[in-house]
C-alpha cells in the first residue's frame, strides 16, 4: 500500500531534508508543488485533500492556519515538524524517548508536533531529574546553548554564508533573546514538567550544524543526595530502551575530554548526554548534544513519522 505525503513548506531547510530521507523510503508517494506555487493556498489545500500524511515545516502563523483547515480534514495522521504550541489545543507528543509509554502515544496520535531543537536537549536533561524526585519542580533551572545557524533558517543562513557586504553577519557568535523570553519556553516548562520559568540563554555559532545544550545544576538544590555516578545511573535507567537514539557517556568518556565541541552530532541523527562535575561532586554541568537539523528537526519527524505509520 502507498502511502502519499504531502511536506508544506519543503522547500525549508527542514523541509529539503525531510524529503530527501522520505525519497529513501519504499512505498511513499511525494506530493510536491513547484517552488514557485508553494505559496499558493488553494494549491496547497488541494494537496493536502489528496494526502495521507501532511508534514508541516511552516512558519507558526501559516501552520496554525493550516491546522484549522486540516482540524475539519478526515485525513490520516498530522505531523508538525515545527515548535508545539501550533497544536497545543488540540494534542501533541515530544520526542518517543522522552518518557514511558511515548512511543504509543505518537503511534495512537492523529495529531504529533516535533519540540524544537533546543527544547530536545533541555527535556531530555530535565525529565529524568523529575521522574527520578532529584529536583522538585520549583527548581531554579537554567540552560545555556548553542546551535549551528541553519537553526535560524534561510535568512539566518544567507547572511551566514554570503561575502562580507551591509547585510551579511560575520559575527563568529552571538546570544540572542537577550530580553529572557523565547518562543520555546513554554514546551520546555511543560515538557520538563517544571514550574518556574528557566533562564534559557541561546546563541548562534559560525557554524552550520550541530548543538550543545547545558543544564547547570548545585547538588544542595538537589531533593536528595546524589552524586555524578548517581546522575548517571538516573539517566541510564530512563533511556534503557532508547540507547540506539539517545546514548550516555560514560564515566571514561567523559573524564577523557578536555573540550566538547557542539559539532560532535553534525549529520548524525543522535543525540548524546555528557555528565560533568567538579572533583567534590557539589556542582554539575549535564550537556546533551545533538544536530539541529538531526534529532532537533528533520530526524525527529522521520522518527516519529515511521511510529505513526506503523500503526497504521
Amino acid at each position: 500500500m502507498v502511502t502519499r505525503i504531502f511536506i508544506d513548506g519543503e522547500y525549508g531547510t527542514t523541509g529539503l531534508q525531510i524529503r530527501e530521507r522520505l525519497a529513501a523510503q519504499p512505498n511513499l508517494e511525494i506530493l510536491s508543488l513547484s517552488h514557485a506555487d508553494r505559496h499558493k493556498t488553494d494549491l496547497r489545500y488541494d494537496c493536502l485533500d489528496q494526502t495521507d500524511v501532511a508534514i508541516l515545516c511552516l512558519p507558526d502563523d501559516a501552520a496554525r492556519e493550516t491546522v484549522t483547515y486540516l482540524k475539519n480534514n478526515k485525513k490520516l495522521e498530522l505531523l508538525i515538524a515545527r515548535r508545539h504550541t501550533v497544536l497545543q489545543r488540540i494534542g501533541f507528543m515530544v520526542f518517543p524517548e522522552m518518557t514511558k509509554g511515548q512511543k504509543k502515544r505518537i503511534q495512537e496520535a492523529r495529531y504529533v508536533a516535533n519540540p524544537g531543537c533546543y527544547p530536545t536537549g533541555a527535556i531530555s536533561l530535565i525529565r529524568p531529574l523529575r521522574e527520578a524526585c532529584l529536583i522538585d519542580s520549583h527548581y531554579p533551572i537554567s540552560i545555556n546553548a548553542i546551535s549551528g545557524y541553519t537553526g535560524g533558517g534561510k535568512k539566518l543562513i544567507e547572511k551566514m554564508e554570503s561575502a562580507p557586504s551591509q547585510d551579511s553577519l560575520q559575527d563568529k557568535y552571538f546570544l540572542y533573546a537577550l530580553n529572557l523570553e523565547h518562543k520555546h519556553l513554554p514546551e520546555i516548562k511543560i515538557h520538563g514538567k517544571i514550574d518556574q520559568t528557566p533562564v534559557f540563554v541561546p546563541s548562534v555559532g559560525h557554524f552550520p550544524q550541530g548543538m550543545i545544550v547545558n543544564l547547570p545544576l548545585h547538588c544542595r538544590l538537589f531533593s536528595k543526595s546524589a552524586n555524578c555516578s548517581d546522575l548517571r545511573e538516573i539517566f541510564n535507567a530512563h533511556y534503557s530502551d532508547s540507547q540506539n537514539v539517545i546514548s550516555i557517556a560514560s564515566q571514561e568518556e567523559t573524564d577523557a575530554l578536555s573540550q566538547l565541541n557542539p559539532e560532535y552530532l553534525a549529520h548524525k541523527d543522535g543525540l548524546k548526554i555528557f555528565i560533568f562535575c567538579d572533583k567534590n561532586e557539589n556542582i554539575f554541568n549535564l550537556c546533551a548534544v545533538l544536530d539541529n537539523l538531526g534529532k532537533g528537526a528533520s530526524a525527529a519527524a522521520i522518527q516519529n513519522l515511521n511510529l505513526m505509520l506503523a500503526s497504521n
